[in-house]
Order: structure tokens, then sequence, then C-alpha cells
């Protein structure tokens, strides 16, 4: 007797997608960059909220990595804008922050983020919570 195992593997996400960054730290914004592209997102950035609400409406991206405390307008109110806009409403969103206490964590997913990363980045818990965003992104819609 035979037998002819079949193995299914959970159908990864593609990279390709594009996501904007919006950190106003330029060193963080880089690494970020850097691990996306290297795993072949494609990506825009930006410094301020303000600008990245335009680039959202703009260019549509698959994921939005929003760092919280931002010059100007913060990245909770910017989160607020974005869903309250049918046009940006169904973009992803991580948040990251460096403040790592538990409680954010909630507080940032009862805000509206589909995520949360702390700083500095484990690249390997970074790079699986984006993936994990992006597939929960597609199951939803």
């Amino acid at each position: 007797m035979s037998f002819v195992l079949f193995v299914v593997s959970q159908e990864k996400k593609v990279a390709g997608e594009l996501i904007l960054i919006i950190e106003d730290n330029e060193k963080n914004r880089k690494l970020v960059r850097d691990v996306l592209q290297v795993k072949g997102y494609k990506t825009i950035e930006t410094e301020t909220a303000e600008e990245g609400l335009k680039l959202a409406l703009q260019q549509s991206p698959a994921l939005i990595l929003m760092d919280i405390q931002l010059p100007g307008m913060d990245g909770i109110t910017a989160l607020k804008q974005l869903r309250a806009d049918p046009k940006t409403n169904g973009i992803a969103a991580i948040a990251i922050t460096a403040s790592a206490m538990t409680h954010n964590r909630q507080t940032m997913l009862a805000e509206g983020f589909d995520g949360y990363q702390t700083k500095p980045i484990s690249v390997k818990e970074f790079l699986a919570e984006v993936q994990r965003v992006l597939n929960l992104k597609d199951r939803k819609g």
C-alpha cells in the first residue's frame, strides 16, 4: 500500500504591494524602506501626516506604516482622517511607535490601526506583522 502526501501551505501574499511609510526620523524611514524593498515591496514615504494623507489619496497604497509621534498632526489623528474618507478608509495601517507599553497595543488597535510595532523594530517581527496585516486586508476585502 502506498500513501501520497499532499502538502498544503498557506498562500503567502506575494510582495510587490505599495506601502506608504509615514515617519519623521530619517534613519527609521531608511531602515523600514530598505527592509521592505529587499522583500520586493514598493515604497513611498513622507515625514508628515499631512503629506501622508495626500499620498494615500493619490497613490492608494495597500498598507500605511504610521509613526504615532509626528510633527504637526499625530498618527492617530491622521488615521481618523483616513478612516473618515471613503477613498482611503479601506487602506490597512500599522502603528509604529517608540512606546512599548502593553496597553499601547490595545489603544492603537482600538483607535483603528490594523497592527502595531514598536521601535526599534525587530526585522523578523516587523515583516511578519506587515505580512499578517496584508493577508488580513485580503480576507476582508
